[in-house]
This record gives C-alpha cells, sequence and structure tokens, in this order.
C-alpha cells in the first residue's frame, strides 16, 4: 500500500455568512452574485497569490497557499475588495464572507486535501465575523513581524473534533476606536435615582457560534426594554444608552451609578438550530446581589413566551402585580419567527442612523410586514424609517409612505405612540401644527418614556415655536438615555440656539455625532458665527456643501420646517454673521 502523499501549507477556509437567508430571498440573484465574486475577486486572487482551489460546496471555499504570509495577504486583500464592491448594494443582499487561515501538515489526495489542519482552518472560519479573517497559532508565529496588520489575540477556543485548544487572532487591518465607548461612560456623571423602581436592559450577550447572530440577541434585550417601559410604574433607561456598554467589561455598580438606576438586567442569548438557550438576571446594582436569575433552554418557536415570561418575573420583581399587570394587558402577540427576525434585521440596521442603513432597513420591515401583515409595531418602526429617509432626500414620496405606514400601525393598534409620532412629525413638517399637536399628544399618552416619540414630539415643539417645551423633551430624553449622544443633543443643540444660548448649543453641536445631515453642518455653522468664530463656522458649512453640493441660503429657507419666520431668520442671522452668503 502507497504512502499518502503529505505537505506542508497554509490553508483557508471561507463561507458566505447569511447564505441560506439570501438563498431563500433570491436564489437566482445570489448564485449569480457568488458566481460574479468567484470570477471576478475571488479566482484573480487565488491566482495572484500562488495559491489552489482545493474543495468547493455551495458557498464554502477551501484554497491551499505555499506560505502563511500569502493566505493572509489573499484573505485581506479579497475582503478589502468585496467590501468595496458591497457599498453599492443593499445591505440585504450584501455578501459577505468569513475567513480561517491554519497552517500544517496535510494529505494530498488526488484534488483535495485532509487533516486536522483542515479541520482547525474551518472551526477558525467559523470564529471569524461576517468581512473578517481570523487566523491559528501556527499562522500567527509564522506572518508576525512580516505583515502591516494588527493581530488580536481572541484567546483559545475548544472545537468540535479538535483534540485540544486552539488559539485564535483576529486580522484587524486598521486600528478601531474601541476607547471610545470607554471614554463616553467615564466621562458620564453620576446620577441620582429616580423615585421610580429604576432599571437599565444590558445588551444581552451572544453566545451563538455565529457573531452575526449579534443582531438577535440585541433585538432580545431591545424588546425587554420596549416591554417594560409600557409599566408606567418603572423607569427604565432608553436603548442606546443601555447599549452604550455593549463590548465592555462591565461593573454593574458603575452601570448604576451612570445611568442613575437602582437595577440592572443582564443575559446572553445561545441560538442553535431549533434551540435556543436565554439567561437573564436581575441584579441590584449598589450591592452586586442577584435579585432575580433563570435560564430557559427551549425550542425556538417558544422564544416569544420566553420573552413573557423574562419581563414578567422582572416587572413582578420591582413593582409587583400593578407592573406586571400593565405590561401584559398592552402586550402584542407574534405568529411568525421568520417575520420576528426580519424585524430584528430592520431595527438593527434603521438603528445605525445612514441612507443606506435606513435603506436596507426598509427592505428588513418590508419583508417583516410581507410574512405577518398585521403587525402594528412593524408597520410603526417602517413609518419612522420612511420618515427619517424623507428627511435625508428630502423626498414627498417618502413622507407619503410614512404617512401610509403609520395610519396602518394605528388601524392595528399601535400602543407604543411610535406610529401616532410619525403622524404628528408628517402633519408638522407640511406646518399643520394643529393636527400635528394632536397627535403628539396622543403619542406621549401610549409613550412617555419611548424616546423616539420624545424626539418626534421634541421637533414638534421646535418647529412651532414651542421652545421652552422642546427642552423639555430634550432633558426629559437626557434623563431616559444619558449616554446617547445623537437624538437628545441634535434636538438641544438646535433648540438652545433658538432661545439664544449659544455656549449651551455649540455644546450639544459638539456631542452630537453627526457625520451625515447637510442642515445639521449648517446649523453648527450659524451658532458659531453667532459666537464670532468665523473660520470654524465656514468649515462647518463646507462639510454641509460635502453633502449637499451647491446649497445656498436661500435652499435652506425654503427648505425649513420653522412655523414662525423669525426663527428662520434667526438661523440665517448667524450664517450671514459668518460671512456666509449665496
Amino acid at each position: 500500500m502507497a504512502r499518502p502523499e503529505r505537505k506542508l501549507v497554509a490553508v483557508l477556509a471561507a463561507d458566505v455568512a447569511g447564505y441560506s437567508r439570501l438563498m431563500e430571498a433570491d436564489e437566482a440573484g445570489t448564485l449569480f452574485h457568488l458566481k460574479a465574486l468567484r470570477a471576478e475577486v475571488i479566482d484573480p486572487k487565488v491566482a495572484q497569490f500562488n495559491g489552489r482551489l482545493v474543495g468547493t460546496a455551495g458557498d464554502s471555499l477551501l484554497i491551499e497557499f505555499p506560505s502563511a504570509v500569502d493566505a493572509l495577504q489573499f484573505a485581506v486583500e479579497t475582503q478589502e475588495r468585496i467590501t468595496a464592491r458591497n457599498t453599492d448594494i443593499p445591505e440585504v443582499r450584501r455578501m459577505a464572507f468569513r475567513m480561517g487561515v491554519n497552517a500544517g501538515e496535510v494529505i494530498v489526495d488526488d484534488t483535495t486535501i485532509y487533516g486536522d489542519c483542515v479541520n482547525v482552518a474551518a472551526r477558525l472560519e467559523k470564529v471569524s465575523e461576517p468581512g473578517g479573517v481570523v487566523i491559528g497559532r501556527s499562522v500567527y508565529d509564522q506572518v508576525k513581524g512580516k505583515v502591516p496588520y494588527t493581530l488580536v489575540d481572541l484567546g483559545e477556543h475548544t472545537m468540535k473534533n479538535i483534540a485540544g485548544p486552539v488559539r485564535a487572532y483576529r486580522v484587524q487591518t486598521e486600528e478601531r476606536d474601541e476607547s471610545e465607548p470607554s471614554a463616553l461612560i467615564a466621562s458620564g456623571e453620576d446620577l441620582p435615582l429616580p423615585y421610580k423602581p429604576s432599571v437599565a436592559v444590558l445588551p444581552f450577550t451572544n453566545m451563538s457560534v455565529d457573531p452575526e447572530q449579534d443582531y438577535f440577541s440585541d433585538g432580545i434585550a431591545e424588546d425587554l426594554i420596549t416591554e417594560l417601559s409600557r409599566s408606567q410604574s418603572m423607569f427604565v433607561i432608553a436603548r442606546n444608552s443601555s447599549f452604550a456598554f455593549k463590548g465592555q467589561s462591565v461593573n454593574i455598580t458603575e452601570v448604576g451609578r451612570k445611568l442613575g438606576v437602582r437595577y440592572v438586567v443582564e443575559g446572553s442569548v445561545r441560538k442553535a438550530a431549533a434551540r435556543v438557550r436565554i439567561t437573564a438576571q436581575l441584579i441590584e446594582a449598589a450591592t452586586g446581589n442577584h435579585v432575580w436569575a433563570e435560564r430557559y433552554d427551549r425550542d425556538i418557536e417558544d422564544l416569544f413566551a420566553v420573552q413573557d415570561e423574562v419581563t414578567e418575573r422582572i416587572a413582578w420583581a420591582l413593582v409587583g402585580k400593578v407592573g406586571a399587570a400593565e405590561i401584559v394587558r398592552t402586550r402584542q402577540t407574534h405568529t411568525s419567527l421568520s417575520a420576528y427576525d426580519a424585524f430584528l434585521r430592520g431595527i438593527d440596521a434603521t438603528s445605525r442612523i445612514t441612507e443606506k442603513d435606513t435603506i436596507a432597513g426598509v427592505e428588513f420591515l418590508k419583508l417583516a410586514i410581507g410574512l405577518e401583515p398585521d403587525s402594528a409595531r412593524a408597520h410603526a418602526w417602517l413609518a419612522d424609517a420612511y420618515a427619517a429617509l424623507s428627511a435625508f432626500r428630502a423626498d414627498e414620496e417618502m413622507k407619503a409612505s410614512a404617512m401610509q405606514s403609520a395610519l396602518r400601525a394605528i388601524e392595528l393598534g399601535d400602543a407604543s405612540g411610535l406610529a401616532e409620532a410619525v403622524v404628528a412629525a408628517l402633519h408638522g413638517w407640511k406646518g399643520d401644527f394643529e393636527a400635528a399637536a394632536s397627535h403628539a399628544q396622543r403619542a406621549l399618552a401610549m409613550g412617555p418614556t419611548n424616546p423616539v416619540v420624545l424626539v418626534w414630539v421634541g421637533y414638534i415643539c421646535l418647529w412651532s415655536g414651542q421652545l421652552t417645551k422642546a427642552r423639555e423633551m430634550g432633558e426629559r430624553l437626557r434623563r431616559l438615555s444619558p449616554l446617547e449622544q445623537r437624538d437628545v443633543h441634535e434636538l438641544l443643540a438646535f433648540t438652545y440656539y433658538l432661545l439664544g444660548e449659544y455656549e449651551a448649543s455649540l455644546d450639544s453641536f459638539r456631542r452630537w455625532d453627526n457625520n451625515h445631515y447637510d442642515r445639521g453642518f449648517a446649523n453648527l455653522a450659524a451658532c458659531l458665527g453667532q459666537l464670532g468664530r468665523a473660520e470654524e463656522a465656514r468649515s462647518a458649512w463646507g462639510r454641509c456643501l460635502e453633502r449637499k453640493p451647491g446649497f445656498t441660503l436661500a435652499d435652506y429657507k425654503h427648505g425649513s420646517p420653522y412655523r414662525r419666520q423669525e426663527d428662520v431668520e434667526h438661523w440665517l442671522d448667524g450664517l450671514r454673521k459668518a460671512g456666509i452668503t449665496d
């Protein structure tokens, strides 16, 4: 019997993240896209780095290289090319590969290869994020100091059918700003406890093998926040501030101090095939004592029942029967797991607040409604997404779509106040502030602690000239979401300006994480103009023009939603003081 041929190689394993979802949505289009990537990106790169394709199965690839450096360079450059191609594709149709690279001895059999080296590469690929590259220790030892990348130690991983633990490293091609959330948390002031029982729900840890499932574990936590917020007996911190702790090494006592809450909920989600494991625990922040903890191992079909039970147990622990009854009475039911999955993806996309992500969010929410047409909250969130798009694009058709979706949500019994708030904002945009006030009042009655409701109502107050009330909405938002840097400070920056408090306005402008809103940069320029900082004002105006070339003061005046002409002139006065004219 002939001895098997063995050789030392570097092995790369890759597959498409979320391939089944892509195929289910558009089988022919997905296959075409995959073939195009193979022909135009992957195969030429394989040839460039002297690789050999030794295995394909559906969306997976197995490639051998003569050196670890070649394998790593192939992986990084290929991922960069694929990412660049994805920029012009809606998020719901993007194709992202996960890649794992290992090095060692393999057995050669005709056109393919076998051995532990291959198996470890496949397991490392599962550790990778979509669009990322993870390498094993054997590759790390060979490439360290030879490639211009940061190799982030992910620790040891126990892998199925592999004898010992495998140390993995994430390949980072540029420095990530991972200190910003920590800095934001550290800079936050300690807040007093409200008079109501108060709680913050931290993002649940994704314990699934697939990092792409983050949206699912985030969605579980967000649903808990939404349901608990229905109780008038509790003070519940908004999502954006709770989620500032995502990926952080959490000190529960610090969370309690920075968010001003007595209790903290944390947990984890592991989703695998038809099973789901959810752990949740309620902790007293000051002492670290566990008030309540539970683990649920259920079929995925029981997910909604588990969510209901966790929410009810937390409400019971905090405020007893009254709080739990309020939640049970207003809870909406779900019938479709596929619809819920699409809904969570839609919320995840729209929460990133860019035009491209919001477009992707619209597609996911439309998919959710296609699967569950009578979902009031999916229609409400779709209305919110359309309204946001209309702000990005100044598109009347989008506003009409937003109104249609919001009215349908109201018809279906949306209890969150979001749909009413969107209708109010749309009337405000048209200048019908009487109708806007009526819908805003109903929105606040249903969602007095819903941050999205408070944002829309705050802007209606701002546009209609009710500046003191707009400031009140902004301050309520700031307490509900003390670490949030976008909606809160955008509203406050505009409100303080019109109140003539320019230093306070500038402080909020600096805190507001604005990278996309053209009129926001114009308003910053006006604020700087009022403060006599003309050079900085012209720089801000330049950033406005980068996003909207040819924008003029006449355009600013024409597109303004303000009811009072004096408020429009106030903004224009700041721009003129900065030396900005048509």
